[in-house]
């Protein structure tokens, strides 16, 4: 355990990713306070000293792993002309599924504070699924000035059709089923790429 009044780097992520493990392996009613400090191998208050409590935190975690979703959705113009574009944006909406635990997202948006503070996130412009759906329509543009998607094709309706599926697996899917979600997404990109 860290010694009091030392600053433990990186504390955010580190709670973050205590509070996964958690709800990982003990599921969405064992998230507490205590729980992700004892994970975390921090002292008790801690959570409390960097927020207002546990909704805020579960807010907080939501948020953090949008953000980091809509990064790396950002990153896909980097990719233009390198994998497969099915390829490509697969991997995104793998990393999000993966970023957003059912169990997290669930917590976040039944727990009233929790979806407060969350939805005055995303208002304050916190990049969520808006943001993911405008690099990957930017993404598609690009793959489709380079020729590999089809003229005709609508990267706009493609990217919405992408991040709306990636929202009703996030909210639907059953933990430890992953290989259905990935499955689902790849039968999507088969048809909307296609055309």
């Amino acid at each position: 355990m860290s010694p009091r009044g030392v600053a433990i780097p990186d504390l955010r992520e580190r709670l973050f990713a205590a509070a996964e493990r958690v709800v990982a392996r003990d599921g969405a009613a064992a998230l507490t306070s205590r729980a992700i400090t004892a994970e975390a191998d921090c002292a008790k208050g801690v959570l409390h000293t960097h927020f207002a409590g546990l909704d805020e935190f579960v807010a907080e975690l939501v948020l953090d792993r949008f953000a980091r979703s809509a990064r790396q959705a950002e990153a896909l113009e980097a990719r233009v002309g390198e994998a497969t574009v099915a390829d490509n944006l697969q991997e995104v909406v793998v990393a999000l599924m993966d970023a957003l635990p059912s169990a997290v997202v669930g917590l976040a948006v039944t727990r009233p504070a929790a979806a407060l503070h969350t939805r005055e996130g995303f208002r304050s412009g916190v990049p969520a699924f808006d943001a993911i759906q405008h690099a990957f329509t930017a993404y598609l543009q690009a793959e489709q000035r380079g020729g590999r998607l089809p003229a005709d094709a609508d990267p706009a309706t493609i990217a919405l059709a992408l991040v709306g599926t990636t929202h009703h697996l996030l909210m639907t899917r059953v933990p430890g089923r992953q290989e259905g979600a990935e499955a689902t997404v790849r039968r999507l990109l088969d048809v909307l790429l296609r055309s």
